[in-house]
């Protein structure tokens, strides 16, 4: 018997469906985003792997996909419909689609990715265009940046709040920032020929931001983990739109 298919949905609290999750060792907040959105009937069950800053180089990329062997092996554990990796400049890997194309080969479980989440969000709101928000330093932004560009998306403008220039001791702060804080700098953010406003960061809290915003400036506001969960959803699939969480898990 496959164990895989005799676990799934057997829980009381999963009989739609379970969406793993694996996030850096400090993120408090998607795991909270994530669970406030799910829909009745859908767990979300996490596991905590390494930051990797360097997805470029081949040493780079060898240490991300060794700890990502045993963080979806242990997932796999667990039977969900979907692995997502929840983390944004760390998932930035071109193409974009090799990292979860990777993860699915080794779990044998439909997997996403931020990075190519996000990309997969802003075609289907047929957004080329982008102003870019995000808690980082300015080195991480161009990082973001570039990535974007390689994928047919101009960014023009991006602005950080600097953290995690002192190192990766500095990004426990990000999950701290306070709400108005935010929201200034969202809003200072955006620009009028921006197609979309987009958050960067899965450790950002901005879920319950994303309604007020879309309603303020009058586009999409797209956000890491936001773009996450409707392609774990999509994946998995689950057809639900939900209601308070931007245009993208609305309509699409």
């Amino acid at each position: 018997m496959d164990i895989k298919s005799h676990f799934r949905h057997a829980s009381q609290y999963s009989w739609r469906g379970k969406i793993g999750l694996i996030v850096p060792p400090t993120n408090t907040v998607n795991e909270a985003e994530w669970q406030f959105m799910a829909p009745v009937g859908v767990t979300v069950h996490a596991t905590r792997m390494a930051l990797h800053m360097d997805s470029t180089s081949e040493a780079g990329k060898a240490a991300l996909y060794s700890d990502i062997d045993k963080a979806v092996g242990d997932l796999a554990l667990a039977a969900p419909d979907v692995i997502a990796y929840g983390c944004t400049a760390g998932s930035m890997i071109n193409p974009a689609s090799a990292l979860p194309e990777y993860m699915a080969r080794k779990s044998g479980i439909a997997c996403v990715s931020t990075a190519q989440s996000i990309l997969l969000a802003l075609r289907a709101l047929g957004v080329f265009r982008i102003a870019m928000a995000s808690p980082y330093h300015d080195a991480l932004n161009d990082h973001e940046v570039a990535f974007l560009a390689s994928n047919g998306i101009e960014t023009v403008h991006a602005s950080g709040l600097g953290i995690g220039e002192k190192g990766l001791e500095d990004f426990p702060r990000i999950a701290k920032v306070p709400k108005a804080d935010i929201l200034d700098h969202l809003r200072s953010a955006d620009q009028p020929d921006a197609q979309a406003l987009f958050v960067a960061c899965t450790d950002f809290p901005v879920m319950t931001m994303i309604g007020q915003l879309e309603e303020e400036l009058g586009k999409p506001v797209i956000t890491s983990n936001q773009a996450t969960f409707w392609a774990a959803l999509r994946a998995a699939g689950l057809d639900d739109r939900l209601v308070g969480y931007g245009r993208l898990l609305r309509e699409f």
